[in-house]
Formats: C-alpha cells, sequence, structure tokens
C-alpha cells in the first residue's frame, strides 16, 4: 500500500514539473520584431559594354626647348642667369674668357693689313708696267727697240700682273681670316635662341667651358605637350589629332583634353612602344617638367557601373548600400575603376541589375528596409 502510494506521489511531482516547464518555454519565446523602415532613392547598377582604356604616363614638356653650350673651350667669367629667369631673345646669357680669340682677331687683322699693302704695291708695279709695255708698242711699230728688248718689257707687265692676281688671292684670305676670328670671338657669348624661361643652369664663373657640355636649358614661351609612351600592341588605335583625356594632379584642375600632335614613328627596341607627344591647352599652373598621365582607348570589354552618388566611403574604403529582394539594405565593400561623368567602375562588389541607396550621406542604413522609388 505504502508503495503504491509513493509512486503516486511522484507522477504527480513529474506532472506539475512538466507543466512548470512548458509555461516558462512559452514565456522565453520574444515576438519576431520588424526591421526598421527608411526613405530614400534607388538607383540601379548597369553591367554594359564599356570601352577600355589605357592609362599611359609621361612628363609635360615645352613643345621647344634649347639646350645652351659653349662652342669654343675657354673658362666661363660671367653666367648672367638663374633657374627661372625669364629671357629674351639675344639676350646675353653666359661670357666665356675671350683674351685668346681676341688675340686672334688682331692677329689676323694684322695680316690682312699687310698684305692689303702689298696688293697696293703691286696694282702700282703693274700699272708702271702696263704703261711701259705701251710705250714699246709704239716703239716696236717704229722699229727703234728690238725684238728682244720688246719680249722683256711684255714679260715684266706680264709677271706684275700674275702678281697683283696673287696678292689679291692672298688678301681675300687674309679677309677670310679674319672674318673666322670674329665669328670664334662672337662665340664667347651665348646668347638666348628665343624668348622663354630659364629651366636649369648648369655651370658657374671659373667653370672651363667644353664644346656640347651643357651650360643652361631654355624652354621656349608658348604651349606645352605631354610626352608619353604607347605600346606597340596598341599604337594601331592611335592617331594624329586624336583627343585624349589627361591629368596633370600638379595642376589641380581636373582633366584636360589633349590633341595627339606627333607620333614617332620608330618604336623603342628596349620597350617596344612608341613615343607620342600630346599638345596641352594652355592652363594656369602648368608647367614643364610636370608629372601626367593620358588615357588612351584600348578595345571593349564587359563592366559594371553606378552612379557615383550611391558610393560612400568608410574610412578609406568605398561602400554602397545594396537593397536585396525583400528590400533590406546591405553595407557592401566594393573596389572602383574608372569614372565615367557621373558613373564609376566598380570592379569588385557589385553585380549588373543591383538596386543602390542614392546619396545615403552619413546614414547608417545596414539592415534597414528601404522605402523608395526607382
Amino acid at each position: 500500500m505504502k508503495l503504491r502510494m509513493m509512486k503516486l506521489g511522484t507522477t504527480l511531482v513529474l506532472s506539475a514539473v512538466a507543466l512548470m516547464a512548458l509555461g516558462c518555454s512559452h514565456e522565453a519565446t520574444p515576438a519576431a520584431q520588424a526591421p526598421v523602415t527608411a526613405q530614400a532613392q534607388l538607383v540601379k547598377s548597369v553591367a554594359e559594354q564599356g570601352q577600355q582604356s589605357v592609362a599611359m604616363t609621361g612628363t609635360v614638356h615645352a613643345k621647344e626647348s634649347a639646350t645652351i653650350s659653349a662652342q669654343v673651350p675657354e673658362p666661363i667669367r660671367q653666367v648672367l642667369v638663374q633657374a627661372g629667369d625669364r629671357v629674351r631673345a639675344g639676350q646675353l646669357l653666359v661670357v666665356l674668357d675671350d683674351g685668346a680669340m681676341r688675340a686672334g682677331v688682331n692677329q689676323a687683322s694684322a695680316a690682312g693689313a699687310a698684305v692689303e699693302k702689298q696688293q697696293q704695291a703691286a696694282k702700282s708695279q703693274a700699272a708702271l708696267a702696263e704703261s711701259t709695255l705701251a710705250r714699246y708698242r709704239i716703239l716696236q711699230q717704229q722699229n727703234s727697240v728690238s725684238p728682244q728688248e720688246f719680249d722683256e718689257v711684255q714679260k715684266r707687265a706680264e709677271e706684275a700682273q700674275l702678281q697683283v692676281q696673287a696678292l689679291t688671292a692672298q688678301s681675300d684670305a687674309a679677309k677670310a681670316a679674319v672674318a673666322g676670328a670674329r665669328t670664334q670671338l662672337a662665340y664667347t657669348q651665348l646668347r638666348a635662341p628665343f624668348s622663354g624661361v630659364v629651366t636649369a643652369r648648369l655651370a658657374d664663373p671659373g667653370t672651363l667651358a667644353s664644346p656640347g657640355v651643357p651650360l643652361l636649358q631654355i624652354d621656349r614661351d608658348g604651349p606645352l605637350q605631354l610626352y608619353t609612351s604607347v605600346d606597340e600592341s596598341m599604337i594601331a588605335t592611335v592617331r594624329e589629332g586624336m583627343k585624349i583625356p589627361v591629368k596633370v594632379d600638379g595642376v589641380g584642375a581636373g582633366e584636360l583634353t589633349g590633341t595627339v600632335a606627333q607620333i614617332v614613328p620608330a618604336a623603342d627596341p628596349a620597350s617596344r612602344s612608341f613615343q607620342v607627344k600630346l599638345d596641352l591647352p594652355a592652363t594656369q599652373g602648368l608647367r614643364a617638367g610636370m608629372y601626367g598621365s593620358a588615357e588612351f582607348p584600348g578595345g571593349t570589354r564587359g563592366m559594371v557601373v553606378a552612379p557615383q552618388s550611391a558610393v560612400v566611403m568608410r574610412g578609406s574604403l568605398a561602400c554602397v548600400y545594396a537593397v536585396d529582394g525583400n528590400g533590406i539594405a546591405q553595407l557592401r565593400y566594393v573596389t572602383l575603376g574608372n569614372r565615367h561623368g557621373d558613373e564609376v567602375e566598380v570592379l569588385s562588389g557589385l553585380t549588373g541589375g543591383e538596386s543602390l541607396v542614392n546619396n545615403p550621406g552619413d546614414r547608417e542604413l545596414a539592415g534597414k528596409r528601404i522605402e523608395g522609388q526607382q
């Protein structure tokens, strides 16, 4: 009897515990919460065939530049300009020691003067010999001179004329020597070949100037060019007159439009590339020596583009809020490529046809239901 009572009590306790556990489990299950709703305009990413472009770097150069160097080996006496100075055509830039050259001019002038005096004396002798010959012709007609005497007088007249001709040639040579000496003297004064700006000063007074060794670099005033290289696989798509987008970071004027002015016909055998020169528009702050890049067209390829306005930066990372089929926004990190107007190429993290939040700003929209219009 006692055993039956104990079993009944145990059964009642276990039933009570089960009912309590069932009641507690119903109380612990919370009701599902609906996501927060946010209002936003939606835009779409698009998959399309786009023109592939290849960025080629280069350097800005003056359209014309000149390297100033000496033509005679003489010490430098003066350098009259500094880097950055503006110069005009014909302006004196460098003066070399001209002592030896002036001595050469004086020596050639003296030799020329001596020859000129000899020439004058020879002309006088020739005139006298010619007048004597004229008199002997009259005497010959009168049979007053022997043939031998007449021949001697005639011979002296001919020799006098030959002497005049020889001294005339010497005089011409002396004049040429004077002109050459003066030209050499002029080489001791180096002048600007055109108006422009001095971009480099490479020597100082006291230095021995040697022929061909640069002393100054001058860039002509006027338009600038971007020198860049294009691989031989792309050169067939480049032609003179083509408009090419150019960026020069040092200017800060955004994108420029360059014009292909020249394609060097021979490729560099080491790099298998062709040098291309682009005319650049007149731009404030643009200077020779700046670093730039040009976007040359390549072939077409598939690409995904999205409005630039849908991209936000989280630190140094680019992100978009992509809206799924249930209207829930997800923060998606993306890798961006080139910009095309108001759109930007998305290299990874996004496919075509996805809905994106436009102009999300600083709002935290991840996990929120987006209500808006395309």
